[in-house]
């Protein structure tokens, strides 16, 4: 099958002016096809709509006629077409596509025509009589001829021909009025335009390099140009191949109608760079004598009269009058002996010369375009036109990067490191991150590097991710941390000179790159850091314990857009609900002043399998130096201290010394979580603001809730974590909202509570479930690809990034309406947001779990990065965890059942009651076996009843002196409540005051006091000694 497209007969009617190749096409089938035939041939091919299908020359093979003609590439004559029989010794044969390969399969085609090549015009003239070609054609023949020959007609196609003319040239390569095929026109492409204002409507720029204030007007075409402004090119010119240093002489004429170009010619080891010029509308072949023989759209006498030029400074003597025209008149400048060469030695023929110019003309050795045609260096002229390419590539990274566009540069990156550019670009991205001034355009150049090096890997050198702490790089990052960007740029690009001899150094170096990068996006967070404000309080005595508890929380939409640096270079948008599980708010933190002057850091970590708990004490400042190491045990600890500012790492100071000078002693700091490790329900990011809440507190400071949102983010950025806003947004504010951040340094999130209309949250608590999947995986390996991918601008990205924000606007419309249905719609589109955003982070086993649970549900998304954790599931029908189970038991899902969730329960408890104490109370269970849990809303702030505990051990349970009778409810208080002590006497034995609350976090200071117990107004409180 081959493609045509319409023509009219009488523009085919004179087939040697014309070359065309028509055919006939009854029935679908191609009886023949013509070349240069009649007019009464021509008119026989007319279809219906009165036009001729044209050959455009786009053939198609099926497989079944490709294996066939495969098979005779060894049958003689017809080996000679290929090396094999070149290299046996067989003269060569060539033979035409469509006159004798395709020509045997037409319906209307005799053996005898085809086999005797009558058909044979161009291609295959040489072959036509031959012995060789005839019996080459008999073995065609009897291969192909049962293969029908059909055609594919393009109504709306054109067929243009390439002339010699400069006109039709520019009238291809630009948009016409009336024609159809104008709409989808480019008017730039591949190249860097400094001011593209300047670009009027009608003109095509392709690999061109416009620095300045370059106006170009309708219907001009510039390629493979580099041109410094200012400059002004009016209309109708052709201008390729030419260089910055061609602007100056351009810019003293007028350029309207005229053709220039740059060649790369060889004179034999002499390869020269020289310039044409001609009129729009001259025509090469005319003779100088005829009424159309012109020269820049003018007749030769006006040159003649214009310049001074004779006729025998064009054409020898023994060139015949009416053989004298454009084509062969030595017009153009190749060499001269006593002066250098450029554009504006023949640019000097659009105006009115001076006498030096006519002589400096008349010296230098001169071509015609016939003899200069024959010394092009057309690999030369390609190279030139690559360089140019990468050039206007360069300029465009540049323009690109600092002007913040969401654009991809990996295409560029990849096309340089195959063209040899890649050293280049290197230079053009160091420059841009040295300079940039701004910290995420520095961090997004230094990604392209490491794209660029794993580039320059070509697939080889191992993984991208990996280790970034090689000690050769660590000047350069020192340099980076400490803010010297231009040095660390500097110091980066001298160490990587010493990695690019092999693919396994070039992965590593773009790994360092890639920490680099980070260094940068943690000092871009830093300057949120002014949004974290605190007021001092009292120092609680020793002894007294600051205890903080939080819910977990489940992300139903926007997830990713809250990540650095997602989330301010393109803003973010994420909504959140808090959650009890099993009826507790399962992550906590509790701090007390202790008189020994170290750091006592006890941190659980439960499961649904059991926990585990790693104890460290700190009494050096080497102890706390490896806080940015996130698996290292207590990393999380550590960098809350060093954050909080109670150790200061850089001091000379001992760390005993800082403990006591500051705070009399040291801290004893308890830290838990009663969900498994990759849960996704935001634990560790939840986790860090209640230990910041406890040490704030602990150490004589009281925060906020929006200086805790921040404070994590600054964390999570230490510990190279690299986590986003959402978990402590969904963790520390009540009940449900909305979170957003502006594409804008410095970062500032900004949380808008939701309040959906009454009674819903009871119908959402009815609906709202969670699966363990028996899956875990940290964020952070899913992290690197999504940032990796972002800095990239890969478009499904960016596309994605943009509509995570519009979902989860949408998602707090259905929750403000009350719309449960929508608000499942949303959690499904979420899901596959999730999946275009980190490819890879679901799961055989969750997919299939989510096929089965697909037709009863609203909607299904794993919570969290993806890649494990729980599935959070809205129902259709309201509390049918053990339905669902059922259905999960008969699917027999995976081969096995999900992870069991065993005595953990999820309950809707906070907009109407207070939750259970964690201390003391009896655990509800889940149905046996069940995988789900119910998930209970985590409501406005209440106090309820309070529990005496004694320290630490009141975590487990077991309550020393009985519940005291305080029960009171302020609906809107702050998230963190916070007793303050005053003058309270150290107690012979230890009983705590304990308060919590149903939402949010709650921050608790347990006073060891007797007289506390039985006391419940606020009057009783304050005169002894605390108060809210």
């Amino acid at each position: 099958m081959f493609l045509t497209v319409p023509a009219m007969p009488d523009s085919l009617a004179g087939g040697a002016a014309k070359p065309d190749s028509a055919l006939v096409r009854p029935q679908g089938l191609v009886q023949d096809i013509l070349y240069q035939s009649s007019e009464e041939e021509i008119q026989r091919c007319r279809g219906p709509d009165g036009k001729v299908p044209l050959v455009c020359g786009v053939v198609f093979f099926s497989s079944r006629a490709a294996e066939q003609l495969l098979a005779t590439h060894i049958i003689p004559p017809l080996n000679s077409c290929t090396y094999m029989g070149l290299d046996s010794g067989a003269p060569a044969l060539q033979l035409s596509l469509f006159f004798d390969l395709l020509l045997c399969m037409a319906q209307a085609v005799t053996k005898e025509a085809f086999v005797a090549g009558h058909k044979t015009g161009a291609g295959a003239g040489d072959a036509q009589g031959s012995r060789a070609a005839r019996s080459a054609r008999t073995v065609l023949w009897k291969t192909l001829r049962t293969v029908p020959l059909t055609m594919a007609y393009l109504p709306d196609g054109t067929y243009k021909y390439m002339t010699s003319s400069a006109r039709e040239h520019i009238c291809r390569l630009t948009p016409q009025l009336g024609d159809a095929h104008s709409s989808g026109f480019c008017k730039v492409a591949h190249s860097s335009v400094e001011e593209p204002c300047l670009l009027e409507e009608g003109c095509s720029v392709t690999n061109c390099l416009l620095e300045g204030a370059v106006v170009v007007g309708p219907g001009n075409v510039i390629q493979h140009c580099c041109l410094q402004g200012p400059l002004h090119i009016r209309s109708g010119c052709l201008l390729t191949g030419l260089d910055v240093a061609s602007s100056a002489a351009l810019r003293s004429h007028l350029l309207q109608d005229v053709v220039i170009q740059g060649h790369v010619i060889r004179l034999r080891h002499l390869s020269c760079k020289v310039f044409t010029l001609s009129g729009r509308h001259d025509d090469w072949q005319s003779t100088a004598t005829e009424e159309n023989g012109t020269f820049l759209n003018l007749p030769w006498a006006a040159l003649y009269h214009r310049t001074g030029i004779r006729s025998q400074d064009l054409w020898s003597p023994d060139v015949p009058l009416d053989k004298r025209c454009l084509l062969n008149a030595r017009l153009f400048p190749v060499l001269c002996a006593s002066e250098p060469l450029d554009l504006g030695g023949l640019l000097w023929l659009l105006g009115s010369p001076e006498t030096w110019q006519l002589q400096s003309w008349r010296r230098a050795w001169r071509l015609s375009w016939e003899e200069m045609r024959a010394c092009l260096d057309q690999e030369a002229e390609l190279a030139s036109r690559r360089a140019n390419f990468f050039l206007q590539a360069q300029h465009k990274i540049q323009r690109v990067l600092m002007e913040q566009r969401n654009c991809s540069l990996l295409p560029l990156v990849r096309s340089a490191v195959l063209e040899g550019f890649g050293e280049a670009l290197l230079d053009t991205l160091d420059q841009v991150a040295a300079t940039a001034g701004d910290l995420g355009v520095a961090a997004r150049a230094l990604a392209c590097i490491a794209d660029l090096l794993g580039c320059m890997a070509r697939g080889q050198g191992g993984l991208r991710s990996g280790p970034t702490a090689n000690l050769a790089w660590a000047t350069a990052f020192q340099q980076l941390e400490k803010g010297n960007i231009a040095q660390g740029v500097r110091a980066l690009a001298m160490e990587r000179k010493k990695w690019l001899s092999r693919p396994i150094l070039l992965v590593r170096a773009a790994r360092h790159y890639e920490g680099a990068e980070q260094i940068l996006i943690r000092r871009a967070i830093l300057v949120s850091c002014q949004f974290i404000s605190f007021w001092q309080e009292e120092l609680p005595p020793l002894g007294c314990w600051v205890r903080v508890e939080c819910p977990a929380r489940i992300d139903l939409s926007g997830g990713w857009s809250d990540t650095p640096p997602i989330t301010y270079e393109h803003g973010g948008a994420v909504v959140d609900v808090a959650v009890l599980v099993d009826g507790c708010r399962p992550i906590g933190a509790q701090v007390r002043r202790i008189a020994t002057p170290e750091l006592q850091l006890i941190s659980t970590s439960g499961s649904l399998e059991g926990e585990m708990v790693v104890e460290l004490v700190c009494r050096d400042l080497e102890d706390l130096r490896d806080y940015c190491q996130p698996h290292m045990p207590g990393a999380l600890l550590k960098a809350a201290l060093v954050c909080t500012h109670i150790v200061n790492l850089l001091s000379p100071q001992t760390l005993r010394e800082q403990l006591q000078e500051r705070f009399g002693g040291g801290f004893e700091l308890h830290t838990w979580s009663r969900l498994p490790h990759g849960s996704g329900l935001g634990t560790s990011s939840i986790l860090a603001g209640a230990v910041i809440a406890a040490l704030y507190r602990v150490s004589g400071r009281c925060a906020g809730v929006e200086s805790l949102i921040h404070a994590v983010l600054h964390l999570e950025q230490v510990l190279t974590t690299g986590g986003g806003w959402q978990d402590q947004v969904g963790g520390l504010v009540p009940g449900l909202k909305i979170g957003r951040s502006k594409a804008q340094l410095p970062l500032k999130v900004e949380v808008e509570e939701i309040t959906p209309p009454e009674g819903f949250v009871h119908i959402l608590n009815q609906h709202l479930l969670l699966l363990y999947t028996g899956k875990t995986r940290l964020a952070r390996n899913l992290l690197q690809d999504v940032l990796r991918n972002w800095y990239a601008r890969l478009p499904t990205v960016v596309e994605t990034a943009s509509a995570l924000v519009s979902n989860a606007e949408e998602c707090a419309q259905a929750l403000k309406q009350g719309n449960l249905a929508l608000l499942g719609q949303c959690m499904n589109q979420y899901w596959l947001q999730k999946k275009q955003m980190a490819p890879g982070c679901e799961p055989l086993v969750v997919r299939q779990i989510m096929e089965v649970l697909q037709p009863h549900v609203y909607g299904q998304s794993l919570a969290g990065a993806g890649g494990g954790g729980f599935l959070c599931l809205v129902t259709k029908e309201p509390r049918n965890w053990v339905a669902l189970q059922e259905i999960l038991a008969e699917a027999a899902v995976g081969g096995s059942s999900p992870h069991i969730g065993r005595g953990m329960l999820c309950r809707l408890g906070g907009y109407g009651e207070p939750p259970e104490s964690y201390e003391g109370r009896n655990r509800r269970k889940c149905p046996a076996q069940s995988p789900f849990i119910p998930v209970s809303l985590s409501g406005p702030w209440k106090f309820h009843p309070a529990h005496c505990g004694s320290g630490p051990s009141g975590i487990q349970g077991g309550a020393s002196g009985g519940p005291a009778h305080f029960r009171g409810v302020k609906e809107q208080l702050p998230p963190l409540l916070l007793l303050h002590h005053k003058g309270v006497q150290e107690p012979a034995s230890g009983q705590g005051l304990r308060t919590s609350s149903a939402v949010g976090a709650t921050a608790v200071l347990q006073i060891p006091t007797k007289q506390m117990a039985g006391r419940s107004s606020r009057k009783e409180l304050k005169a002894a000694g605390l108060h809210l």
